[in-house]
């Protein structure tokens, strides 16, 4: 997956900035609060539809604006085909309505839109992924499994269409004989959905590992563990739902669950998340989300974009070389912005670059 084109408009501060991407590295370099990260921002909106720096209403959108606007145009080589297809995709979001086109066609569901193009980001607020609560890791877990299973995004939607009305239930006071069945629709999703989400993170656990001992050997990675959200060993989904009814009743939602399931990473010296640095937390959230483009690449025979914000504030100079020589050496497109060149790409002929000033993003000869 190669971006050809990625044009902006009202985003941040700038007014219209477009990029011509080529393949391997691209380098975005620019003082601090020039824009630089508002360019990966929008990428990320677009295979999100959302910002990794808030919701778009808080300011993504360029002040006395009514709305954002995003276009980009890539290269995708699609299973079994000889040559690769190009694609577009644009998206018009005012922080409260969006509106989106693929390929020429409007697009109902946002989630169809941001499934289109892959995008693995790696920024300031990662750490999160392994610091923070259960929900970004979740997110990280379906992100995967959206993008490599085609039936996936059908099973998670009809569990939390499913968690919705059970919920409104609760609040109501929510009759026997309506929560049975929705508790039966619950425990039809999500059985398989946990399922999905188990077999996917052992895939990762080995590739998350072997990874690690190339990009960060100190951390000594040994596991990935999921908390499918009830005691799974013990019971089933349905009869756990039933087992905490009058709890949730009386609370006004459901409290088992994979909504409520987890994933942690085990090391061998590391007791557990509570103790990590907060560079530790980050080497082992790039190492996962890494892992995650490597496998994406085995499932689907192309890689994802990797976007990478300021690289150089997030690692120190010797995880920035193996983290840029890992990538250097496979076919990823890369994004990397930075106040100045990392020591890593100092002299490296075939890096793509540019810089942000005054409000607009200009091709470095």
């Amino acid at each position: 997956m190669h971006i050809r084109r990625l044009s902006l408009h009202q985003v941040r501060r700038f007014d219209s900035v477009e990029l011509a991407p080529q393949p391997g590295i691209n380098l975005i370099t620019g003082d601090n609060g020039a824009g630089k990260t508002s360019v990966l921002e929008a990428l990320h909106v677009m295979a999100y539809g959302r910002s990794f720096r808030g919701r778009v209403r808080d300011g993504l959108v360029r002040q006395g604006r009514e709305a954002l606007e995003v276009f980009v145009e890539w290269d995708e080589q699609r299973e079994g085909a000889a040559s690769s297809t190009r694609r577009k995709a644009g998206l018009r979001h005012s922080g409260q309505e969006w509106k989106g086109r693929l390929d020429g066609e409007d697009v109902a569901q946002l989630g169809n839109l941001c499934a289109a193009l892959a995008v693995v980001t790696f920024e300031p607020g990662s750490h999160a992924l392994v610091s923070g609560g259960g929900e970004p890791r979740r997110r990280f877990l379906d992100w995967g499994l959206f993008h490599v299973e085609p039936d996936f995004l059908a099973l998670w939607r009809r569990y939390s269409r499913a968690l919705k009305q059970r919920n409104a239930l609760l609040k109501q006071g929510g009759h026997p004989h309506a929560l049975d069945a929705w508790d039966h629709e619950l425990a039809e999703a999500g059985e398989p959905l946990t399922t999905r989400r188990q077999h996917y993170l052992e895939r990762l656990q080995t590739r998350t590992i072997a990874l690690a001992q190339v990009l960060a050997p100190n951390l000594d990675i040994q596991s990935l563990t999921l908390s499918p959200g009830w005691r799974k060993q013990e019971v089933s989904l349905s009869d756990a739902l039933l087992l905490a009814r009058e709890r949730d009743r009386l609370a006004g939602y459901t409290s088992v669950g994979p909504h409520r399931a987890d994933w942690s990473v085990g090391y061998a010296s590391i007791p557990g998340r509570d103790a990590l640095s907060r560079g530790q937390a980050k080497l082992t959230a790039l190492t996962c989300l890494l892992a995650q483009a490597e496998d994406y690449a085995e499932q689907r025979g192309e890689w994802p974009v990797i976007a990478l914000d300021d690289l150089a504030s997030e690692l120190d100079r010797n995880h920035q070389a193996r983290v840029l020589e890992r990538l250097k050496a496979g076919p990823a497109q890369v994004f990397i912005t930075a106040t100045e060149p990392p020591a890593a790409l100092q002299g490296v002929a075939d890096v793509t670059r540019f810089h942000v000033e005054h409000g607009q993003v200009l091709p470095v000869p």
